[in-house]
């Protein structure tokens, strides 16, 4: 990630509605064990997230049709108005009483399920019992927790296919993640910034927000005529005017994790298309209001996207998904972010954010952490890959890099930070990104050239399309090298001292 360069109802969370599930929930399953249809959780379990993502089911597919007016010329409200309408394809994964979806300052207008319509109702309590199809919004900032709930009628069956229909919307703000910092959909003057690391999705559209249950997607995003949408994906076909609005389409088939998602609205000129060596399509979306001086760097930067694109080809295999490009805003959210196949930034393209963020695509977009604690796996390989990018350039060497971030004295707190458990408000500390990439590098060190390459792919290759941890990651580079290494992850991802200079230079 990042790379730095609605009325809300305080209600009590009903511990994953466990209580009122039992009550509207009587059916006995084998042996009189306990209720048939059960209430799906109402977060994955992430210990930094605890409210992100759902269980029960699996998202297999969002279509999202937006409608989106920016706000008027200042001096009005920095404030847009937003109306949604999601269009839910999911599978149950248990037999289902009751399921959440993540959404945080929307209204939600209208319900339905496989068609039939849920009555909107106040949050009940704990113990209450809910006749019929129904649901409830609980916004609790306080805790972090923005639930949609959802009660079909009939219950759904493990195995059953499931579609939604949500009609949703209001004024669109500037939300902030649990570090204060500017995500989700993100209101400018000109549009809107779309970015959601770690769980702001939910901003604006309802979602099982969470990496472990990636989806691929479809977008209609209407805006008023002369504004420029871009999502991810490709174009399945030509934007289409009327009556003042223009409607942009795009399509991301490739699987995809929530926070990857885009929407951006702005004055962007949407460049034709070219390709890769290896024939991937490139869409770049940059602001018309770019400095001089910052959209020469940019267009120096995105002049060499074919040449990153085949540099890491070369040496993590194929490009993982449908297209590539860039979104670049003439706006601020104070980083740039690898949403997938096409990554926002902010102000300004520099050579060494495209190629972090195009280096996300294989590590962090086509294999994500399945814990955000996970989450040096993503910075560290995307910042190890520029290392590996300057070298080919004949910048400086990954070694040299390497000895520059080792060398200099630094205090014990920068040591004691455990890069394999940041905790939620270390996320996008420097230690993620630069001892991520020391930590790869003395990797490299430690098992050679060819065992550390042969091991990456084969990570790619093993948990494409899905999500995998650190001790995933370890097992990998034991099986391919024969090495134990336990000693190393130990020392690298959680001592709290310098690492010792045994991996300081290649043997």
């Amino acid at each position: 990630m990042r790379l730095i360069g609605g009325a809300t109802a305080a209600m009590v969370v009903l511990g994953a509605f466990g209580a009122t599930a039992a009550a509207a929930a009587p059916g006995k399953g084998p042996d009189n064990a306990g209720p048939r249809y059960t209430a799906g959780a109402s977060g994955v379990g992430d210990a930094y997230f605890p409210f992100a993502g759902n269980g029960g089911y699996d998202v297999q597919h969002y279509d999202l049709a937006i409608r989106y007016a920016p706000p008027a010329p200042s001096p009005a409200p920095l404030s847009g108005q937003f109306d949604g309408v999601a269009t839910i394809d999911l599978v149950a994964t248990q037999d289902l009483d009751r399921f959440n979806l993540d959404l945080r300052g929307m209204d939600v207008r209208s319900v339905t399920v496989n068609g039939k319509a849920a009555t909107g109702i106040e949050p009940p309590l704990a113990g209450q019992v809910v006749d019929g199809a129904a649901y409830w919004h609980v916004q609790d900032d306080a805790q972090r927790s923005w639930e949609l709930t959802i009660q079909p009628r009939p219950k759904i069956k493990a195995g059953q296919a499931v579609k939604l229909v949500i009609e949703y919307g209001g004024a669109t703000t500037r939300p902030t993640d649990i570090e204060d910092s500017l995500y989700g959909w993100v209101t400018m003057r000109d549009g809107a910034m779309v970015a959601s690391e770690p769980e702001g999705s939910m901003t604006w559209y309802p979602v099982s927000d969470h990496q472990t249950d990636k989806a691929t997607y479809s977008f209609a995003i209407t805006v008023p005529a002369g504004k420029v949408a871009v999502a991810n994906g490709i174009q399945p076909k030509p934007q289409e005017t009327a009556d003042g609005w223009t409607t942009w389409f795009w399509d991301a088939p490739d699987q995809q994790a929530s926070y990857l998602t885009t929407a951006s609205v702005g004055d962007f000129d949407l460049r034709p298309t070219y390709y890769s060596t290896s024939g991937v399509p490139i869409i770049d979306a940059v602001d018309t209001k770019l400095t001089s001086t910052r959209l020469t760097t940019t267009n120096a930067s995105l002049g060499r996207q074919v040449a990153m694109i085949d540099f890491f080809e070369s040496k993590f295999g194929a490009y993982p998904f449908v297209a590539y490009g860039s979104i670049v805003d003439n706006d601020s959210i104070a980083y740039a972010l690898e949403t997938q196949t096409r990554p926002v930034y902010s102000t300004q393209a520099s050579e060494g954010t495209v190629a972090h963020e195009l280096a996300h695509q294989w590590f962090g977009n086509a294999v994500s952490p399945e814990r955000w604690q996970d989450i040096w796996l993503n910075e560290g390989w995307a910042t190890y890959a520029t290392w590996m990018w300057n070298e080919h350039r004949g910048i400086r060497t990954a070694q040299t890099a390497y000895n520059n971030w080792y060398a200099p004295a630094r205090n014990a707190a920068y040591w004691a930070f455990q890069i394999g458990d940041p905790g939620p408000m270390g996320l996008f500390a420097p230690q993620v990104y630069d001892k991520g990439a020391a930590t790869l590098h003395a990797l490299r060190l430690e098992v050679g050239d060819t065992a550390f390459f042969n091991a990456a792919k084969l990570w790619l290759e093993r948990y494409d399309d899905s999500a995998g941890t650190s001790e995933d990651f370890q097992a990998i580079y034991e099986e391919v090298s024969g090495k134990d290494l336990d000693v190393f992850f130990q020392t690298w991802l959680y001592d709290q001292v310098k690492p010792p200079a045994t991996w300081t230079v290649a043997p």
